[in-house]
């Protein structure tokens, strides 16, 4: 539900505007606000975890996120659904980093490698299953309710987890030391800051284009980050409890990990926002159609993902670097099809499947690999450190390679269908050089 909901929206947010009478900046609002709590609280919410109980906090954000979907779903105006959508954010972040800290204190060895797949396979189908869902519930206007089952499709499925959840869930605190770390309220307020100050132009810049203050924030988030890190720095030298343990970013790999899961995600998040912008304003597809089109990714992202461990031994290493290497030459097959106009033909849901298939062993081995040897005790600063890079992958992919896509449309003329797909094209060129970077990036980041 949490990764869904990122993408969800996208399709529905014509109907929304129309329907709420929206200026274009609420309906951004609607898109990013959630983006924006959800990825600058998650950190703070693995802490939480931490101190009060993976399964109690889980089951917080839980009934938050299903309570702020109904009152999405039920909101008369603008100014309500962006304000239920900032609390939807902040149910996901309460819920996503328990996930992945409940998957290192639970399970170890092959079930923990299991659970961890499983766990990759179910985030990004999600986002592929987003734009899925969105066009099939707003092009099915059920009881002529429009919009409103994209957020209320969440509200039985909400409820069903909280009912079954309590009974394998663990409600109480972890046990041992970690139950007593303060919460680093310094850090807190410094990462929030540095993360709000990136996150903001980056979901409001284009629609915005690009002011001053966007380079501005963008700048400031640097600084900030340059001071939290200093700041955990000292606080771990003096014996303090910093936000994110120094030892889990000195962990052998992370570094490498941290990179390829942000490059993975911003070639994911990049290829879906500017092939919908493609097959539905430049071929004129419907929601539903090209919806659809996002099956084949997403159903063989999520067969790849539950699969890759079962692959012979030997290949193991070599999986991340090569589903980079397939990712670029998907991507760019998929470029290729659009190319001149068309609509792309067989060949296009080769081109789909393929990087699904690329994008699942770039992501999953990777997040399994960097979790899988982290110390129990750090679970919570290693959850909330790979769950909030692949946030912001996700928002680096829609700014960066949306904004190329427009500004070439734009650069080209009136949108029609041929100018609509060489911008895809240089976009689609984008990604594929993105993805031959996260292939190569092992070779440069061997110790990070």
């Amino acid at each position: 539900m949490a990764a869904l909901d990122v993408f969800i929206v996208n399709v529905a947010a014509p109907t929304v505007g129309s329907d709420l009478h929206a200026s274009g900046a609420d309906v951004q609002l609607v898109i990013a606000g959630y983006t924006i709590t959800y990825s600058v609280l998650l950190i703070t919410g693995a802490r939480l975890g931490d101190r009060l109980g993976h399964g109690r906090v889980h089951f917080a954000g839980l009934a938050l996120f299903t309570a702020a979907s109904l009152a999405c779903g039920l909101a008369q105006g603008p100014t309500q659904l962006i304000v239920f959508r900032l609390a939807q954010g902040a149910g996901s972040a309460l819920m996503i980093p328990q996930v992945l800290s409940l998957i290192q204190r639970t399970f170890t060895g092959e079930a923990r490698a299991r659970a961890l797949s499983a766990y990759s396979a179910v985030l990004a189908v999600g986002a592929a299953a987003g734009q899925v869902v969105g066009g099939v519930l707003v092009s099915a206007d059920l009881f002529g309710t429009g919009w409103r089952p994209v957020f209320l499709v969440n509200v039985p499925v909400g409820a069903v987890l909280l009912v079954l959840g309590r009974r394998v869930l663990p409600l109480g605190r972890p046990g041992g030391r970690e139950r007593t770390r303060p919460l680093d309220l310094p850090g807190l307020v410094l990462l929030g800051a540095a993360v709000s100050l990136l996150t903001v132009p980056l979901v409001l810049g284009q629609e915005e284009d690009w002011p001053l203050w966007s380079w501005l924030s963008l700048a400031a988030a640097g600084v900030l980050f340059a001071l939290f890190r200093g700041y955990e720095s000292r606080l771990a030298r003096r014996g303090g409890a910093p936000l994110i343990t120094p030892r889990v970013l000195r962990h052998p790999g992370i570094g490498r990990a941290v990179f390829r899961i942000l490059a993975a995600m911003s070639v994911n998040a990049g290829f879906l926002f500017a092939l919908t912008l493609h097959v539905q304003g430049g071929l004129g597809h419907s929601a539903l159609r090209a919806g659809l089109g996002f099956v084949p990714t997403a159903a063989v992202f999520g067969a790849v993902s539950l699969t890759w461990r079962k692959w012979p031994a030997a290949w193991q290493r070599a999986l991340a670097p090569a589903g980079f290497a397939l990712t670029a030459v998907s991507v760019a097959v998929v470029g290729l099809a659009f190319h001149g106009g068309g609509d792309g033909g067989a060949v296009l849901y080769a081109g789909y499947a393929g990087t699904g298939a690329g994008l699942a062993l770039a992501f999953s081995p990777t997040l399994t690999g960097a979790l899988a040897t982290v110390r129990a005790e750090d679970a919570a600063d290693a959850s909330g450190l790979l769950a909030t890079v692949a946030q912001l992958g996700q928002l680096i992919g829609v700014a960066a390679f949306g904004t190329l896509f427009l500004n070439r449309l734009e650069s080209f003329g009136a949108l029609r269908s041929y100018t609509s797909a060489e911008a895809f094209s240089v976009c689609a060129w984008a990604l594929a050089g993105t993805a031959a970077v996260g292939a190569v990036s092992g070779l440069v980041l061997r110790r990070r």
